[in-house]
């Protein structure tokens, strides 16, 4: 097996370990990871990084921007696969990262981090294309996966997750006991984990007339439109923070056009990390440094200079193929990647393409 500072070398380049050395990596951080809890504890300060995406030059981008590793901590809220160009080369420099620094780096699991949704979002086609049409190295960090933990909390008070709560967990200790070495399931506390979001805004009704009708969000849970999950309001909010002694939640999941979005006078914040996702949808990104429990900064920054060049010349019909093969992308996110403005009025108001069409006035999208 290659040596850990021989692999950061090679990764740094952009270049890819071989097989037998993704299958070792893969080995030695699930022995690593099976010895840790569900939730984990960590103290301030740390970076805190949402979703990644397979942007694996905006991820350099962050060690830039925020620090590399060790020279500062980082928190990463999980999805770091699907959708972008170098899933393959995100996910192994971090596992390298993890290996060779493992109290300096943490990697919560993603919805994206399962089998079933990389099937479909580009993660598989990406490794086969890459490897010969060789599978191996998607089951190899398929089954990686299954040992990622769910939670992080920071200095006893900050909890950390992906998606969001659930309606089957009301204490952490509940977090704790879940089976969690398994791909995500279809329902259930662990697949909420990742897959839940806070509804903060009213709710249009699409079958209103044009005087509009506005119906407020629910305070409890409702079943979330992704068809996983649940949305949740400020109340279960509210009592999750005050049956654990926690002061906020941090998590990702959800595209923010400026980088973060707050919620309930700042007791959830959503963290988004993936600038111009997909290199088509012209958001901003940010990491959050947390320096104490009462002190942070969000740096917000914009796309790679490395991703400019994939949207000029021929390599914009690239990105196009690749998004618009029937096995990366559903229909829904067909039409998002043709362009914003031929979208149809008749659209799923819940779907990816509808969202995007709507991101001025709602600021937060839905997507996988």
């Amino acid at each position: 097996m290659m040596k850990l500072d021989e692999c950061l070398e090679l990764l740094y380049k952009g270049q890819l370990l071989p097989e037998a050395t993704i299958r070792a990596l893969s080995y030695k951080l699930k022995e690593m990871l099976v010895q840790q809890s569900n939730v984990i504890h960590i103290s301030t300060p740390v970076t805190v990084v949402g979703d990644i995406h397979g942007q694996f030059h905006d991820l350099l981008e962050i060690f830039h921007i925020g620090g590399p590793v060790p020279n500062t901590n980082y928190l990463f809220l999980g999805d770091y696969v699907d959708r972008g160009l170098y899933s393959v080369e995100t996910i192994t420099l971090l596992m390298v990262l993890k290996l060779r620094y493992p109290n300096r780096i943490h990697l919560l699991r993603g919805n994206h981090e399962s089998r079933q949704i990389t099937q479909s979002y580009g993660f598989y086609t990406e490794c086969l294309n890459k490897y010969g049409g060789n599978s191996k190295v998607w089951n190899y960090l398929t089954d990686f996966f299954d040992y990622l933990v769910l939670c992080c909390i920071i200095d006893d008070e900050l909890f950390c997750v992906h998606g969001g709560l659930s309606p089957n967990v009301q204490t952490i200790d509940q977090i704790r006991i879940i089976d969690r070495f398994r791909e995500i399931p279809h329902d259930g506390a662990m697949a909420d984990l990742v897959w839940s979001d806070p509804e903060d805004n009213p709710i249009i009704d699409p079958t209103a007339t044009s005087e509009g009708f506005y119906y407020e969000p629910s305070q409890h849970f409702q079943v979330s439109p992704r068809g996983a999950g649940y949305t949740f309001g400020r109340s279960v909010v509210e009592k999750f923070l005050q049956l654990n002694n926690m002061s906020r939640i941090y998590r990702a999941h959800q595209l923010c056009n400026e980088g973060f979005q707050i919620y309930f006078d700042g007791l959830v914040t959503t963290v988004w990390s993936a600038p111009n996702y997909c290199y088509r949808c012209g958001n901003k990104a940010s990491i959050l440094e947390l320096y104490s429990k009462d002190v942070y900064y969000f740096n917000v920054f914009e796309e790679a200079p490395e991703n400019k060049s994939l949207n000029e010349g021929s390599t914009t019909k690239v990105i196009q193929e690749y998004f618009n093969n029937d096995n990366n992308i559903s229909s829904s996110q067909l039409s998002l990647m043709d362009g914003f403005e031929a979208m149809e009025e008749s659209m799923d108001l819940f779907s990816d393409a509808y969202q995007a069409r709507s991101a001025a006035s709602r600021k937060v999208e839905y997507f996988l």
